[in-house]
């Protein structure tokens, strides 16, 4: 199983001092972190893209082509592309670029976004929220794809004979698509046969199996085999050497994230039994020891039959010693144990 994690560069409140990391720290802390994630042997690290005050990673493909010059293994991904309100053409330079930068490390998550910012920002209506991404989706693959490309759409210019420029070193460049549990965004993957990743951040794993079972049966309708495609978990959580101190470390900043996400779309403020419920074996939150975060990775496993497994890291602000400890112990502690347990 690959074992890798996510940010979003975030740049919210210290829960302890109040202050604000400025996107220039961010940024910086989020190219350290993808070189010791490399280090230590993760095997992906994915950045996210927003374009809101409290995260600093609007143009992730930039973020990741600095990581790339100075990685050497370690594949680089969004996560996700709000593809609904990008245009095809740029995503496939952008990732192509990282692609041939890397040696062939990059892939692109594809996604519909659980933010709406993009859309006014790039001058799009959110009534088309779903056909955005189906049109921009099909551009994309039809992109990747050796040969000219004649296209014709609701919502862009024509393309006539085009082959977009530069072409990317893996034929065809990687490209997954991430949902949070829309049925329909797990048909559409399977039958176009492309890998899966779910977003877990709340309720129990098992409820997600039901969405395997589905993207496994719309690959066999779209003629692809189910078995070679791909399929990741990602949650939040943290790691530290003991329970209570990846506890102390994760509770305040995650606490001022998602009270902040419930003020804007009227979710009641989080408590600390609903944290500690979350960091159940059934759980959705992944933070603990090495031994208790490998535990919950393996039963994911167990359940939803996953390929991939990301672990954002950090949700909210947090000292970033912290975080890269975080990362050591994922890649030094976890990685191992989750491998050896799944060959």
């Amino acid at each position: 199983m690959e074992i890798g994690i996510s940010s979003f560069a975030e740049t919210t409140p210290d829960p302890v001092t109040g202050a604000v990391p400025s996107a220039q720290q961010r940024l910086a802390e989020v190219v350290e972190e993808v070189v010791l994630a490399d280090q230590v042997g993760l095997d992906v690290y994915g950045l996210g893209e927003h374009h809101r005050p409290d995260y600093a990673s609007s143009a992730p493909a930039v973020v990741l082509a600095a990581a790339a010059a100075r990685t050497q293994r370690i594949r680089l991904t969004s996560a996700v592309t709000v593809l609904s309100s990008e245009d095809p053409v740029r995503v496939y330079q952008q990732y192509a670029t990282l692609d041939l930068l890397s040696g062939g490390r990059a892939e692109v998550l594809a996604g519909r976004g659980s933010f709406i910012e993009s859309f006014p920002l790039f001058g799009y209506d959110l009534a088309d929220y779903d056909a955005l991404f189906t049109e921009k989706l099909d551009l994309l693959l039809a992109l990747r794809e050796e040969g000219p490309v004649t296209w014709s759409g609701e919502h862009r210019a024509a393309l006539d004979g085009v082959v977009v420029q530069p072409r990317a070193l893996q034929q065809p460049l990687p490209v997954w698509v991430g949902v949070g549990g829309n049925p329909e965004s797990v048909v559409r993957a399977g039958v176009r046969g492309l890998p899966l990743a779910l977003a877990i951040i709340g309720g129990q794993p098992e409820r997600f199996a039901p969405l395997v079972d589905l993207f496994h049966r719309a690959a066999v309708q779209g003629g692809h085999d189910p078995m070679a495609l791909p399929v990741a978990s990602h949650s939040h959580g943290f790691v530290a050497e003991t329970s209570q101190a990846a506890v102390d470390t994760f509770y305040g900043p995650y606490k001022v994230v998602m009270d902040q996400l419930g003020r804007e779309r009227g979710w009641p403020p989080l408590n600390r039994p609903q944290f500690e419920a979350g960091r159940t074996k059934r759980g959705a939150l992944f933070v603990g020891s090495p031994a208790e975060v490998t535990e919950k990775i393996l039963f994911n496993s167990e359940v939803l039959g996953i390929d991939r497994f990301m672990l954002h890291v950090s949700p909210g602000t947090m000292p970033h010693r912290e975080v890269l400890r975080a990362i050591e112990l994922l890649g030094t502690e976890v990685a191992p144990a989750v491998r050896a347990a799944t060959a």
